[in-house]
């Protein structure tokens, strides 16, 4: 009885960061790693490299 499946999790509302996250993988490619591993199958220069981009982002997005 101990299977920790995604199913088990609630649901999560999507929010703007979660969109542009997912939009910025995509575009970098990694949107096939995701969806087969889970963010945490992404390495540490993967995950920055979306951080950074996000960031750049909403920055421009407030000027």
């Amino acid at each position: 009885m101990g299977n920790n499946t995604r199913k088990n999790k609630k649901l999560k509302i999507e929010t703007e960061d979660d969109r542009l996250k997912y939009e910025i993988a995509e575009e970098l490619g990694l949107l096939d790693k995701i969806k087969k591993e889970g963010w945490a199958g992404l390495t540490a220069k993967e995950s920055g490299r979306i951080g950074g981009i996000m960031t750049a982002r909403k920055r421009k997005k407030t000027k």
